[in-house]
């Protein structure tokens, strides 16, 4: 007789939160993110780094036994809509990947402004990531403007 699986549960044991999280690979070491996100918790006003109208706020933590660093998130959905209290999850995926994955605290409605509002917090993280790993490695930068601004900072002419 063939065996059924169970979907994973989440906290509070529902197989639903599994499906209601966001997840991206991105090919920058793990350091590098967790630098990264430390400093722009350093440097950013009350820690907190606003993306779109989404927030991550600190304070950001290291659990020791299972190598996870973890920062709270408030996903704006839409307008009228009180923000929504959100995980991140920050874990080693290989020696020069990481695996990033924004997880709900609470019941979440399955709607499109909030998978819209997930994925667009995550896309967006992971562009100003990407971009920082590129300025570090091809001008020896530490990319500080990544983070207020979300883009490259423009080369001075010569």
């Amino acid at each position: 007789m063939p065996t059924r699986m169970s979907p994973p549960s989440g906290p509070g044991g529902s197989p639903a939160v599994g499906l209601l999280s966001f997840r991206r690979i991105v090919d920058i070491a793990f350091q590098t993110c967790v630098a990264a996100l430390e400093n722009w918790q350093r440097t950013e006003p009350y820690g907190e780094l606003r993306i779109g109208q989404s927030l991550l706020c600190g304070p950001f933590r290291h659990d020791c036994n299972s190598g996870t660093c973890r920062i709270e998130a408030r996903l704006a959905r839409r307008p009228l809509r009180p923000p929504l209290p959100m995980r991140l999850d920050i874990d080693q995926w290989s020696a020069t990947a990481t695996a990033l994955e924004l997880i709900p605290c609470g019941h979440v409605r399955p709607t499109a402004a909030y998978f819209r509002a997930g994925h667009h917090l995550l896309d967006t993280l992971t562009g100003a990531l990407a971009q920082l790993a590129a300025a570090q490695t091809h001008a020896g930068r530490q990319g500080q403007d990544i983070w207020r601004h979300h883009q490259p900072a423009a080369t001075p002419a010569p």
